[in-house]
């Protein structure tokens, strides 16, 4: 069983509970290999926040974008964050907006990784 702190000391709340369960059955070589992996492809959540504010302010929907949601963030641009109103509820979500991609991104890894090493079949439940 792989130490999920000691791989990835960055998580915290449920997407630490996540990672965990994730990586449960992988040993100390597969855990270090999808640590890698995913911290490169991972989005924190206050770089998600400073995106947000900037969209607040200026440029809006550009958080959308980083979060591989580009119709979204055509949409927000067009329509200045859908009057704000779109802009101040992914102020208020913004947690909520890195996890989900967050938790796309480590079963893109996973599946990434079971392709590459089929051998070595990682552990996909939760």
């Amino acid at each position: 069983m792989a130490n999920v702190l000691r791989h990835l000391p960055e998580l915290e709340g449920m997407e630490l509970g996540y990672i965990q369960g994730l990586m449960k059955n992988m040993d100390e070589d597969q855990a270090s290999l999808f640590a890698q992996v995913y911290r490169a492809r991972r989005k924190d959540a206050q770089m998600i926040l400073i995106l947000t504010l900037i969209g607040f302010f200026g440029f809006a929907g550009l958080h959308r974008f980083i979060l591989g949601q580009v119709g979204l963030g055509i949409l927000y641009i067009l329509t200045f964050g859908l009057c704000f109103i779109g802009t101040i509820v992914d102020l208020v979500n913004y947690k909520s907006l890195a996890y989900e991609f967050n938790i796309k991104v480590a079963h893109e890894t996973m599946n990434m990784l079971n392709a590459n090493y089929p051998g070595e079949a990682m552990n996909t439940t939760v």
